[in-house]
């Protein structure tokens, strides 16, 4: 696979001006959705994402760019859409966090951590409890060096598992779960008319 098309925060914002401006799809959590997003964008947590990727991929037109907290998941979105079929996919590079940093609107509600701090907290909470415990049970040690590896493994296949488990939890949802139809209703009002950021703040915002 290819690696996707980065695009940066002044650039996306420029382009929320055009005729046609592309579609923001935030692949996070809807918690984190909810607590920041850029004004406009559809969430569509990358779980749905990899559930229904055949059928967004096929109700996409258009320039699309893809939202996470630092990128990394929407990458992975990217590479599941492009796989079946979707077409002018970017990134936006360094996601939420270089957006936030560059100064652009920002809509925000109830706060929560994002998903990457919460991963850093468990596994650093588990790393630092099992070597205090391996003073009295040694073997608590391997337990540190599982979750090492763990997080070796997500690096070098920029995936993560923990991330994935964590996001199932009630903490990581919204009040009203994102539905697939509500997904595509959007998306069809989306590209059927001159002003497609303002479209896609119907959804989920």
């Amino acid at each position: 696979m290819t690696s996707p098309l980065r695009i940066a925060p002044d650039a996306v914002a420029a382009q929320l001006d055009d005729p046609v401006a592309p579609t923001l799809l935030d692949v996070r959590t809807p918690a984190e959705y909810e607590t920041a997003h850029v004004p406009g964008s559809i969430n569509v947590p990358l779980p749905l994402v990899h559930e229904h990727v055949e059928t967004l991929a096929a109700a996409l037109d258009g320039p699309v760019v893809l939202i996470c907290q630092a990128g990394n998941r929407a990458r992975t979105a990217h590479d599941a859409l492009a796989a079946a079929g979707a077409e002018q996919l970017s990134v936006l590079d360094g996601g939420m966090n270089a957006h936030t940093a560059a100064g652009h609107p920002v809509r925000r509600g109830r706060r929560r951590w994002a998903l990457e701090r919460q991963v850093r907290l468990v596994a650093g909470g588990i790393v630092a409890g099992s070597v205090l415990a391996s003073i009295r049970f040694p073997k608590a040690r391997f337990l540190a060096g599982g979750i090492g590896a763990g997080l070796t493994l997500a690096a070098v296949t920029d995936s993560c598992a923990m991330g994935a488990a964590l996001s199932a939890l009630p903490y990581n949802r919204a009040d009203q779960p994102v539905r697939l139809d509500d997904v595509l209703d959007v998306l069809r009002s989306a590209t059927t008319g001159p002003a497609r950021a303002t479209a896609n703040a119907t959804a989920n915002s």
